[in-house]
């Protein structure tokens, strides 16, 4: 079953419009039906109404004339021959009753040979009815196979006005003509309906696709919007006053939003400028300390005279240039960083290019699993085997001396992805620096600049790669890349 409140926004338009001409039309309906009855019943009653008081006039007129004594015992002899000619006139059977609820005299020949049609706990009922009427007249409403019928009493007074016997009219309410206008109105208006109908579903849906192709479009680009990246305006042709607004508010979004990139861009590149420049300058700062001491240790021991003057002389120039040397391996390595080159992607063996590079190492350190022969993938060879020489010599470096460095390459395929992981019996890294292992930042070795890592992320993200960790304290650390892409 369709859940109304998670539909479309177009759906819930076209369906309450729906809903709605089918509710008007069924109220519509309601209403004539019932406009229908009400006027029928209204005919019947003023009908009876007319018959009634011309009945009376007419009764009236032959009291008024009769020789007999009006009174009840006389009545049945003063309307002996009357009886039948004013039901005649009036086209509706007449019953005269006394006030014992005895029949005196009927229109209708079957009446004769009946006993009373009313007991006398209904006449009472009636005659309470009448007095308490403000006309003095009460009608009784009953229905009998599908016909309604309705039946008036009401007193027949004597010369003095006083009451004499009750009156009851018995009249079939015949609606056969209201009904068969009712049935043709009905026909006509069900016919107007269906062709309203069709039209209000035909309008209900364009007036849908309206009203919703405008958000339709603005949901599109609110799916593309990034902070990331410069984002496309809005433009809508003719948009209601809703939309417009609502447009307004995103493109000044949009250029808010930009403005913010921006800012932001440039903060953050000058806080990285900021880090990098105290990296830098904290690294070259190490070798400087121990240089500025031996320089004015040297000075102040420096006797041209002394017999070893030589070799102290020696080992002081072999101190400077080791010292030189790691500033420039310094400079080397942050130079590296800022101008990654683009990596050349061409096919070759990934196999191959591993075995290469483990063979540098000691191979009873340094081991390589591969389950397959040949890998052939695009890659850039000098750039993968820089990824696997850095991770293999951290690999070396966490291992303390108290243990024997077991370095595992492994080479999978699985599921269409290449697989390489470096795992070592290190010392693992702290749980402190893990969230921060991939950023260039300072290591906490005694040597180095952190910025390894960082490089091999790079790295593996040129070549539309991943590349993540496992690590326990104590017992070693395993770096997993993973390569996606066409591989044979």
């Amino acid at each position: 079953m369709m859940n109304f409140s998670t539909t479309s926004l177009r759906s819930k338009i076209f369906m309450s419009m729906i809903l709605l001409t089918l509710l008007a039309s069924l109220m519509i309906l309601a209403v004539t039906v019932s406009q229908y009855k009400e006027e029928a019943e209204d005919y019947h009653k003023k009908r009876l109404v007319r018959k009634e008081t011309a009945v009376k006039k007419h009764i009236q007129s032959v009291l008024d004339n009769t020789t007999y004594q009006v009174i009840p015992q006389k009545l049945p002899y003063i309307f002996k021959n009357e009886i039948s000619i004013l039901s005649k006139i009036h086209n509706m059977p007449i019953n005269i009753y006394d006030f014992n609820g005895h029949l005196l005299i009927t229109s209708r020949w079957r009446f004769r040979h009946q006993k009373k049609s009313n007991d006398t706990t209904s006449i009472a009922y009636v005659i309470k009815k009448i007095d308490v009427s403000p006309d003095k007249r009460y009608v009784e409403k009953h229905e009998d196979a599908n016909q309604e019928f309705q039946s008036s009493y009401t007193y027949i007074y004597d010369k003095k006005f006083k009451p004499i016997a009750i009156l009851n009219l018995p009249y079939l309410a015949d609606s056969t003509f209201y009904k068969r206008e009712l049935r043709e109105f009905l026909g006509n208006l069900t016919t107007i309906y269906l062709l309203l109908f069709m039209l209000a579903t035909l309008l209900s849906y364009f007036l849908s696709r309206y009203i919703t192709k405008s958000l339709n479009t603005i949901n599109q680009i609110l799916m593309h919007t990034s902070f990331s990246k410069e984002n496309q305006k809005i433009e809508v042709k003719n948009p209601n006053d809703e939309i417009n607004q609502l447009i307004d508010s995103y493109n000044k979004m949009v250029d808010e939003l930009e403005e913010s990139a921006k800012k932001l861009a440039q903060t953050e590149r000058e806080q990285a400028w900021r880090d990098m420049a105290r990296q830098v300058a904290h690294e070259i700062k190490n070798p400087l300390t121990p240089m500025r001491l031996n320089i004015q240790s040297f000075q102040m021991t420096f006797n041209p005279d002394a017999p070893d003057i030589k070799e102290k002389f020696k080992d002081f120039s072999n101190m400077l240039i080791e010292q030189i040397d790691i500033m420039s391996n310094i400079a080397t390595a942050f130079s590296d960083f800022a101008k990654m080159p683009k990596a050349q992607l061409l096919e070759g063996d990934l196999v191959e290019t591993i075995k290469k590079t483990i063979a540098l190492y000691d191979q009873n350190q340094v081991k390589l699993l591969c389950n397959r022969e040949h890998i052939i993938y695009h890659f850039d060879r000098s750039q993968i085997q820089r990824v696997l020489t850095n991770l293999i010599k951290n690999g070396l470096q966490s291992v303390p001396n108290s243990r024997t460095p077991e370095i595992l390459v492994s080479l999978l395929v699985e599921e269409n992805q290449i697989l390489i992981k470096v795992k070592d019996n290190g010392n693992g890294i702290p749980i402190a620096h893990q969230s921060q292992i991939f950023e260039p930042k300072f290591t906490t070795k005694s040597s180095g600049m952190g910025l390894g890592l960082s490089i091999v992320k790079r790295i593996v993200e040129n070549h539309f790669g991943s590349i993540h960790f496992k690590s326990i304290e104590g017992k070693g650390t395993e770096f997993v890349i993973i390569l996606k892409g066409e591989n044979k």
